[in-house]
């Protein structure tokens, strides 16, 4: 598409430091990640649980993908250059899908895998103290990082709206990503927990296995889930409905167009748009006059859309207006 004006706002193509919101989120996980990882391990060895095991698999993935996330963050802060003109912003969502694929190869597949050899052989039930103070304090830390994440998509979701709409809604893959994978590691907790109970109130060493197996299931999900919703932002997801309605009635206020074909969006970073509009100016207007109207709409999409960073106007709709 020809391109005959940019905004003002493309020009700023210094990025902002990481946003301050999404690296607590990371660093609250990873401190809560890497404490429960090691006692998981700990006690594991000393119970042989599986369900245990599973459970530390899926606390020492978790404190990786966190320093996956924070290294997108790092990238993504990254001015813009001549090999990415409009900057890093993507490198979230890159980072982001290689986490969900990592909650499904590592996370979920270990967590099968180990618990199906557990069922082979099963170790013999020990004493589970151990096993329910361990879990009790992993739901305190991950709960803990679940709250810093819900907070997070809480400043952002609309009114009226479930929190899980907000993690759909949302395009900040960091704090989404987190926000998920505490929810996985909650549930998990509760069926390891569930698991080791169960088993010992019926002496049955198999359903400490299963639940290991459960575990792995349900973070194959999370990871599809993960996968999903980066995935559509890494190849170029729009901004929402309601945002887009908004949007077509700004343009559709101001007096130079006769109309608004298509604005097309795309999300370049958790906090950064790109607008391409195809619009029609009333003929015969001066070139003054179509600079007048684009400085006019760029200053009413800055003041009520502040993520839409760069905007791009159809070189065909400015040479009909001057016809």
């Amino acid at each position: 598409m020809s391109i005959a004006h940019d905004s003002k706002a493309a020009a700023e193509t210094v990025q902002e430091a990481p946003r301050k919101d999404s690296q607590k989120v990371i660093y609250a996980a990873i401190v809560a990640n890497l404490g429960i990882a090691c006692a998981k391990f700990i006690v594991a060895a000393i119970t042989g649980s599986a369900a245990m095991v599973a459970e530390g698999i899926h606390s020492a993935v978790d404190t990786g993908n966190e320093f996956l996330l924070l290294l997108g963050e790092r990238r993504a802060a990254r001015p813009a250059d001549r090999k990415h003109p409009f900057g890093y912003g993507k490198s979230v969502y890159f980072w982001a899908l290689i986490v969900a694929l990592s909650v499904f190869s590592l996370g979920g597949g270990l967590s099968i895998y180990h618990g199906v050899e557990a069922l082979q052989n099963p170790p013999p039930l020990e004493d589970p103290t151990w096993n329910y103070v361990v879990l009790a304090v992993a739901a305190l830390f991950e709960g803990y990082s679940w709250n810093v994440s819900r907070k997070a998509l809480n400043a952002v979701r609309q009114p009226g709206t479930s929190l899980w709409q907000a993690v759909r809604a949302s395009k900040d893959a960091s704090v989404f990503t987190v926000f998920i994978e505490d929810s996985a590691a909650l549930l998990g907790l509760a069926i390891a927990a569930a698991g080791i109970a169960i088993g010992h109130a019926f002496d049955n060493p198999y359903l400490d296995p299963a639940a290991s197996i459960l575990i792995g299931l349900l973070l194959v999900g999370a990871a599809f889930m993960l996968a999903r919703e980066t995935g559509g932002l890494l190849v170029g997801e729009g901004i929402g409905r309601e945002q887009l309605a908004s949007l077509h009635a700004l343009f559709a206020r101001e007096p130079a167009l006769d109309s608004a074909a298509s604005l097309r969006t795309m999300q370049m970073g958790p906090e950064e748009v790109l607008l391409a509009a195809s619009v029609q100016f009333r003929r015969g207007m001066r070139i003054d006059e179509v600079e007048q109207a684009i400085a006019r709409l760029e200053a009413a999409i800055a003041a009520e859309h502040p993520v839409i960073k760069h905007v791009y106007f159809e070189a065909s709709a400015l040479r009909a207006a001057m016809h």
